[in-house]
This record gives structure tokens, C-alpha cells and sequence, in this order.
């Protein structure tokens, strides 16, 4: 990747994106219920990991089926009633796995990324 080509960055983002995306939005749900612009709208404030209605509606139906999440209607002030999804207890485990998982696997990639490796081959 040549350093500074937006296009490959963006490319390379979105791989990481595919990759956290699900347990980024169970854990938006773990203090209480949201629904599906609230949950946008967060993702949309972290910056590395906006997204968009045809990525978060369809991971949310996923979750449904898999049973990490469950839904209520509720009516809103502001229009129409919204959709919520909130964890079910499977959820809450895949969330707590993730979360236990996750800083070694973090640490792992900044240590490859961090510290000279010698190539296969090259004497250590």
C-alpha cells in the first residue's frame, strides 16, 4: 500500500470495520436498548467507524435470527414507532467472549505492527 493513497486506506479500514463491526453494536446495547439511527449515529461518531443503513440494518437482523439481540416497537415522539434492539443473554456472553478476547489480539497487531521482524529465512 503506497503511504498517503486514500483509496487503499479506505479499503484497508473497511476490512478492519467488517471485522469489529458486530460486537462494536452488541456493545452499544450493553447499558440499555437502542435503535437503529441511534446505533448509526454513534458508529458515526467514532469516525473510524461510520457506516451506513445497508451495512448496520441487515447485522442487526443477523443478530436477531442468531438470537444475541431481541426487538420492541415504541413509539417516539418525534414520528413513527422505532424499532429496538436490545442483548439477550447470548448476546451478552458473545459480548463478554469479545471483550476477553480482544486486547490480546489488539496487542498481538501492534506488536506486529510495532516491532522490526525478521523475514522467514533471516538469521534472528
Amino acid at each position: 500500500m503506497e503511504p498517503g493513497d486514500p483509496t487503499k486506506q479506505a479499503r484497508a479500514a473497511a476490512q478492519l470495520r467488517k471485522g469489529v463491526l458486530e460486537y462494536c453494536v452488541l456493545a452499544l446495547m450493553r447499558d440499555r436498548p437502542r435503535y437503529g439511527v441511534e446505533l448509526l449515529h454513534a458508529l458515526e461518531e467514532s469516525g473510524a467507524l461510520a457506516t451506513s443503513q445497508g451495512t448496520v440494518y441487515p447485522l442487526l437482523s443477523r443478530l436477531r435470527r442468531e438470537d444475541l439481540v431481541t426487538t420492541t416497537w415504541q413509539e417516539s415522539a418525534s414520528g413513527p414507532p422505532r424499532r429496538y434492539y436490545a442483548l439477550t443473554a447470548t448476546g451478552r456472553a458473545a459480548l463478554d467472549e469479545f471483550t476477553h478476547v480482544w486486547p490480546g489480539f489488539r496487542d498481538a497487531v501492534d506488536g506486529f505492527l510495532t516491532t522490526p521482524h525478521p523475514s522467514a529465512g533471516d538469521p534472528a
